[in-house]
């Protein structure tokens, strides 16, 4: 380039991670956008080699603070689906909720402190609290509920502690589990309202023609297994996923990118692919709600991705009230297995959209090797593309360069990316031609 503007925007706030968006100008328009993530790679798959299996849940809890379950909950299927464990309906019941636990406290931290400000031009959930004391109250206390159901569960709130290959360590007492109930009536009827707040917002019109992929199930909403479906008609067994999808490296990220493998096509993860492959799998009230708050069949505005999860707030919340009432304290907390050579790999849906796991293990209980796709790198190419459609459009209305600089991290908060995962988020910078 002959010469270049550089403008640069402070680190994003209100994702987890950190890294940079660069922008080229030419004369004719945007050229290209890319998503540089420059932070080290963290090299969770070399340090699990070697190392006794049942260390692989409490190892790979630590990827991620926010979403520590997912990890867990993928590690564990891959190596029962490796050892030839199967367990009980009891134990698969208490994983799910021990997931909703995490959709809760995920979701309600997202939609209430990390998003919604974007729609009042708010700098933090601080400034939004100001102005929406009782709806950030009401996002806390959801979240509570949330941190509460992994304590009990789990162990603690943040990386819990209870997970192990075959089960859980313990089962929880049914007193603890009946303390829920409550709070869990209460928090379902705030969800519902909280998904009606956020559906008012003033939303961008931009709309994209995505790829959704997410799994599914045909008895329930996709958490912890099913096939992996995709709007454009894909629908495989998770063991099928290498034929499928493949990663790449790309010369300015740290983090690998995930496309279709034999289209080369970037693809979306997430809420809001999930609402839209498996609405009807949402439990009663918040598919009421989704008709109620008119959130389309095939919804294609990333923005709207709070609306997805606002629904599955409900979701989680409704599905938790089911397995609380009925909870059952017999039988084993863990299937007993024995160590040998084999292969497994599972896919779960962590909130921000499926996660893959896959382990060899020796015959003597240790880990070969093993590989984790997350859901944040494979939404980095869509993410790129998005910005790409998105700034080229904002700079067509004549948007000044401040302006595209506030937009780009808008739409790249709607994703909830967690990028610590995939290794952290965001500077821009632009470069244009004279």
């Amino acid at each position: 380039m002959s010469s270049s503007e550089i403008i640069q925007v402070p680190i994003l706030t209100r994702v987890e991670g950190e890294g940079g968006v660069t922008i080229r100008l030419g004369e004719g328009g945007i050229e290209s956008v890319t998503l540089n993530i420059f932070e080290p790679p963290r090299l969770f798959e070399a340090l699990l080699r070697g190392r006794p299996l049942e260390e692989t849940p409490d190892i790979t809890a630590r990827i991620c603070g926010i979403c520590p379950v997912a990890y867990q909950m993928s590690s564990v299927h891959a190596l029962e689906a490796a050892l030839g464990v199967q367990i009980t309906p009891t134990i698969r019941r208490l994983r799910r909720l021990l997931y909703c636990g995490e959709w809760i406290e995920s979701h309600a931290l997202h939609l209430h402190l990390l998003h919604a400000p974007d729609f009042f031009g708010a700098s933090s959930g601080i400034e939004l609290a100001q102005r929406f004391p009782a709806e950030v109250k009401r996002g806390l206390q959801l979240k509570k509920f949330g941190n509460r159901l992994l304590e009990v569960l789990g162990g603690r709130a943040i990386h819990p502690v209870n997970v192990k290959v075959g089960g859980f360590h313990r089962l929880p007492n049914r007193h603890d589990m009946a303390a829920l109930i409550p709070h869990f009536e209460a928090g379902v009827l705030a969800a519902v309202e909280a998904t009606r707040w956020v559906a008012a917002f003033p939303f961008p019109d931009f709309e994209y023609a995505y790829d959704f992929v997410s799994l599914s199930h045909p008895d329930e909403y996709p958490m912890n297994e099913g096939d992996i479906v995709s709007s454009t008609g894909l629908r495989i067994p998770v063991t099928e996923y290498n034929q499928h999808f493949v990663e790449e490296q790309v010369a300015h990220s740290t983090a690998l990118h995930a496309v279709r493998r034999h289209r080369g096509t970037p693809y979306l993860l997430g809420p809001l692919a999930r609402v839209n492959l498996n609405r009807d799998r949402l439990m009663p009230l918040a598919r009421r709600l989704a008709d109620e708050v008119g959130l389309s069949a095939n919804c294609c505005n990333p923005f709207k991705s709070i609306i997805a999860r606002g629904l599955e707030l409900v979701h989680a919340y409704e599905e938790s009230l089911a397995i609380l009432r009925d909870y059952d304290a017999s039988g084993p907390a863990s299937i007993r297995y024995r160590a040998r050579d084999g292969a497994g790999c599972a896919a779960t849906e962590a909130p921000r959209g499926l996660l893959f796991h896959e382990y060899r293990v020796d015959s003597q209980g240790q880990i070969v090797s093993g590989r984790i796709v997350p859901p944040t790198s494979q939404n980095q190419k869509q993410i790129e593309r998005d910005l790409l459609d998105y700034l080229t459009r904002r700079l067509q209305a004549a948007a000044s360069r401040s302006e595209m600089a506030v937009d780009c991290e808008r739409l790249v908060r709607s994703y909830d990316p967690c990028i610590s995962c995939s290794t952290h988020f965001l500077k821009v910078r632009w470069e244009e031609r004279s």
